[in-house]
């Protein structure tokens, strides 16, 4: 079994989970590889992979609707499926319609976890907090969180919610893209909350040889850089991983991340050779 962390009281989800940006296309719909794409997320979720995270934004909300396919034969209560409301949607009015939508296409009552995919200051944060929270009474979704929020914006975020909780930020991280580790995850660990790490291995960066110490400490373990780039991440306390791939042999390759440790010594060895 994929191992765990708890997101919210008595609520677990599996270290890795699977991202969906560019399956059904990036800022427009594509179709092409609707039945490859299909495949990989059934593929992740046997696997125990079942922490889906996809967005409105993605492939114009095709990348919601593949997932709403992909999970129909499986067990609803043992999925964990996250999506997310673009920038230009944050008045109340929009946001709950956007929601609405997403819900359409995943063709779910109710999501995971719903975020709030980039600030925008254009909008007043008070008026989109009111209706995140409006769509966790509603039902529309369990639990609420943000992305790509700094510390100060998170905290400000988390003073507008009168009953609810912001269980995660989703954010950049990874060894190529350490900032999160220097001032978000302290802030993440005194608030009961979890950094979803997108982008863990820097868009496929960090799954290709050539870094020396990355290359020498995958080779000391028997494992690939992707697998050590990885362990790296989730070693972290409260910190889950979302790598996208539509490759089966990727998707089994991520398995190769967990259940074993780096040392103290070759963890710090290898953050400090990506600073």
């Amino acid at each position: 079994m994929m191992s765990q962390h708890e997101i919210a009281p008595g609520v677990v989800i599996p270290v890795i989970g699977l991202g969906t940006w560019g399956m059904g296309g990036r800022q427009i719909e594509d179709h092409r590889w609707d039945k490859e794409n299909i495949t990989a997320i059934r593929m992740a979720i046997e696997l125990g992979i079942t922490h889906i995270d996809t967005a409105e934004y993605y492939g114009a909300g095709h990348a919601e609707e593949l997932v709403g396919e992909a999970i129909e034969p499986y067990n609803r209560d043992e999925l964990f499926i996250t999506t997310k409301v673009w920038r230009t949607n944050l008045h109340f009015d929009d946001f709950i319609k956007s929601t609405r939508q997403s819900l359409k296409r995943l063709n779910l009552d109710y999501v995971d976890l719903l975020l709030i995919h980039w600030p925008n200051r254009e909008i007043p944060l008070e008026e989109t907090m009111s209706a995140l929270e409006h769509c966790a009474e509603e039902g529309f979704t369990r639990y609420i969180g943000v992305s790509n929020f700094d510390c100060s914006l998170m905290h400000q975020a988390q003073c507008y919610l009168k009953e609810h909780h912001l269980v995660a930020n989703q954010v950049e991280y990874s060894l190529m893209d350490q900032k999160p580790r220097h001032d978000l995850l302290p802030y993440i660990g005194d608030n009961d909350s979890t950094l979803i790490a997108y982008s863990p291995l820097a868009k496929g960066r960090l799954a290709r040889k050539g870094s020396t110490v990355l290359d020498q400490i995958a080779e000391k373990y028997q494992k690939s850089p992707a697998q050590v780039a990885l362990n790296w991440l989730i070693a972290q306390e409260n910190v889950v991983a979302i790598p996208k791939s539509s490759n089966p042999i990727h998707i089994l390759e991520l398995m190769g991340a967990v259940d074993w440790e780096l040392s103290l010594e070759d963890s710090l060895s290898l953050a400090d050779s990506f600073i």
